[in-house]
């Protein structure tokens, strides 16, 4: 028979700086499959800003990325327990993001950047939540099939929502971008769509234009 047992667990996170509580706009970024959140923040240094925090959780779930030694990454689930890790991350970035905001006195404005498996990541998180988020960019991912549709549809009506993939993204394929199409129908909400020259990676000319 199997049982669970709730106990604390202590993850990692990585700042572009030290927060102040003065920047005027905080972006939480979502890495993707098999990496890690202090090179995944790396990609981001020349958009880093006195009034700009950035904020990237890592996922808690590691692996090897070949066999049984070498690099390692993170990933945010695997299809095994698929519902308790997406309840673990919840429960993660909530706390995360509550301890951010205690250096503020007036809530900066929050925005979200999701990459890969970070993008569904990311939509599953504000599934939930009840702030507002200035801008969401979903990157060489899109949002997760298994969301609230209505609640996530009324959440976003104000926030400026951006789809990005590569034009050579061999992970993205006709038949993704066809379900995520459906999606956005159903959603009801304003998606802007961009393409830039590359593949699977953050393409940073893009990066600055949509970020600045």
């Amino acid at each position: 028979m199997k049982f669970e047992i709730a106990y604390k667990h202590t993850a990692q996170y990585h700042l572009s700086q030290v927060p102040t509580g003065k920047e005027k706009e905080v972006w939480i970024l979502f890495h993707g499959y098999g990496q890690l959140a202090e090179y995944f923040l790396r990609k981001f240094k020349t958009l880093f800003s006195e009034n700009r925090l950035f904020v990237v959780p890592e996922a808690t779930n590691y692996g090897y990325l070949q066999g049984f030694q070498g690099r390692v990454g993170a990933n945010w689930m695997t299809k095994h327990e698929r519902e308790l890790a997406i309840d673990n991350n919840h429960q993660y970035l909530n706390k995360l993001l509550d301890h951010i905001l205690e250096e503020y006195d007036e809530i900066p404005k929050i925005n979200v950047l999701g990459f890969s498996q970070g993008a569904a990541t990311a939509s599953r998180w504000l599934g939930q939540v009840d702030f507002s988020i200035g801008k969401l960019i979903l990157w060489g991912g899109g949002f997760a099939h298994d969301l609230n549709i209505g609640k996530i549809g009324d959440h976003l009506k104000k926030t400026s929502v951006t789809l990005v993939l590569g034009d050579e993204d061999e992970f993205i394929t006709k038949e993704s971008i066809q379900k995520q199409d459906e999606l956005i129908s159903v959603l009801d909400i304003q998606v802007d769509k961009y393409e830039y020259p590359g593949g699977h990676e953050l393409h940073l000319p893009t990066l600055e234009k949509l970020i600045e």
